[in-house]
This record gives structure tokens, sequence and C-alpha cells, in this order.
């Protein structure tokens, strides 16, 4: 019972973690960007925010936002932060998707529960993976940043990838810790289930008979 509830909230907490991943990629709020103070840029209409797929202006009634297209051009930080994340993002929906399918209460037939352990550790190694891709971009992209143009804020959606990557390490380590651990203890109480059977399975050898003795020595 309580590997199961290890189970599903790693399982929740690893779906959220990727869904913040995927928030962060989709979004351009990564840097606030201002020549001056964060509070005259908003007094005089000059906040800007930039993201990996494009740099935006923010004025009153106004949005609007230039893509980068030309990839060959852009700074290596961008470019190493739309491969992590995309990576991350494509690697998190068939981990979400083999923990899902380890769970207790989905079965498969007669499946034996030793398969659906090494999917659930399987599916949290990936997870993993998907929170190292999360962390370095997050990281990397507002250090790039700031040597690029200085003076800046964080934006909403380095906040969600940043908590996004959280969740995912959480998560991760629950369902990779408590999955081994229970195949683990599982296949101890397997074989000493086995030894057991075998030494007690057999009939003892019967003793041989007194009476038979008795009527040889006659």
């Amino acid at each position: 019972m309580a590997n199961s509830c290890l189970q599903l909230s790693g399982f929740l907490i690893s779906f959220l973690g990727w869904l913040g991943i995927v928030i962060a990629i989709s979004t351009n709020d990564w840097v606030i960007m201002c020549k001056y103070s964060l509070n005259t840029c908003k007094k005089t209409d000059e906040l800007e925010t930039k993201g990996p797929w494009a740099e935006c202006v923010i004025s009153t009634g106004l949005y609007h936002c230039f893509s980068r297209s030309q990839i060959l051009d852009l700074p290596a930080y961008i470019q190493t932060t739309r491969a992590l994340m995309i990576a991350g993002s494509i690697l998190g929906l068939p981990a979400v998707a083999m923990i899902l399918m380890s769970m207790p209460c989905i079965n498969f037939g007669n499946e034996p529960q030793g398969p659906k352990n090494k999917r659930t550790v399987l599916g949290g190694v990936l997870i993993l993976v998907v929170a190292l891709c999360g962390m370095v971009s997050t990281v990397w992209f507002p250090i790039g940043a700031y040597q690029e143009h200085g003076l800046m804020s964080f934006g909403f959606s380095l906040y969600t990838g940043w908590f996004g990557s959280i969740f995912c390490l959480l998560g991760g380590c629950i369902l990779t810790c408590c999955s081994s651990e229970s195949s683990s203890s599982r296949s101890y109480q397997d074989n000493n289930r086995y030894y057991y059977s075998k030494q007690g399975g057999g009939n003892p050898p019967a003793a041989p008979s007194t009476n038979h003795a008795k009527s040889a020595h006659v």
C-alpha cells in the first residue's frame, strides 16, 4: 500500500514537472530586459521580454514579438536551450506513459509485477533526464542573456521552468528509489519461498519398521 502511494505521488509530481517544462518552452517570458531600473521602464513603456523563440516588446495595449528564425546567427546559449528543452519535452511523453502503465491499478492481462517495476524505474530515469535538461537550460539562459544585454529580471516562463525541473527531479527520485527497493525485496521473498519449498516439499524418508527387524532376527 505504501509503495502504491509513493508511486502515485511520484507520477503526479513528475507529470506536473513535465507540464511546467512544456509551458516554459512554449512561452517567451524568460527574462525581462530594461535599460534602466524596472520601475522606470514600466513608466516609459520600454520593457522587453526575451525567450528561446522570440523577443517581445511590452507597452500599453501592445504586445509585439519578433521571432528568431535565423538559427545559425543565434548565440550558443539560445541554441542549447532550444535543443535541451525540446529534448526534455519529447522524452517526458514516453516517460509519463510508461509510469502510468506501471500503476498498480492498471493491469494488462496477467502481467507480473516485475516488468511493471522495470517500466517504472525506466520512466523515473527518463524523468530525471528531463529534469537535467530543464535545469541546464533555465540556468544557462539567464546567464547568457545577462552577458549579452546586461540589466534584466526573471520572467514567468523561467520560474515555471525552475519549478518544473525541481518537480521532475523529485518525482524521478521517488519513482526510481521506491520501485527498485520493492523489486529487490520481492525477489528476496521469492527466493526464500523457493528455498523453503525445496526444504519442506518432499516427505521425509520413513523409518524402518521395527517389526520387520524383529522378524529377521527370529
